[in-house]
């Protein structure tokens, strides 16, 4: 329970926001729920004031090709592309160095905004002071 400045209190996340959220996403869209999961937590998380990354891996780098997400459909989920570019706007997008170089992608095939990183860059977001990692 978090007391807010007009003197209600209500359940919410006001305690840890300072936190930030790193998640990976290993699943493509052969995995549509999980993947679709991660989506939705980033940019629930992003719109709720965190800082979010969200690191794409596998199969999952594909989202971060142009016109991609738009092709991602799933019932009863929000557009893969409007979680994509909450992420974007408010969050960083990683794409796995690995997995883009196995996938004969660049930097240009990307969409902007998207960095290409890998392992020790990861691990540096993880192991930072008021990190917390979820992997989907």
């Amino acid at each position: 329970m978090t007391s807010l400045e007009d003197g209600s209190r209500a359940f919410g996340y006001r305690g840890v926001m300072s936190r930030t959220l790193v998640i990976k996403l290993t699943a493509g869209a052969d995995e549509a729920e999980r993947a679709n999961q991660a989506f939705t937590v980033a940019a629930a998380a992003v719109a709720a004031g965190a800082e979010v990354s969200l690191w794409l891996t596998g199969d999952a780098v594909w989202f971060a090709v142009p016109g991609r997400a738009e092709t991602f459909e799933l019932p009863y989920a929000a557009p893969l592309a409007d979680l994509l570019a909450a992420v974007l706007e408010g969050g960083q997008l990683t794409a796995c160095t690995q997995c883009v170089k196995r996938r004969d992608l660049t930097e240009a095939d990307l969409l902007p905004g998207t960095r290409i990183a890998g392992a020790p860059a990861f691990t540096e977001e993880i192991l930072a002071d008021n990190a917390q990692a979820i992997v989907y």
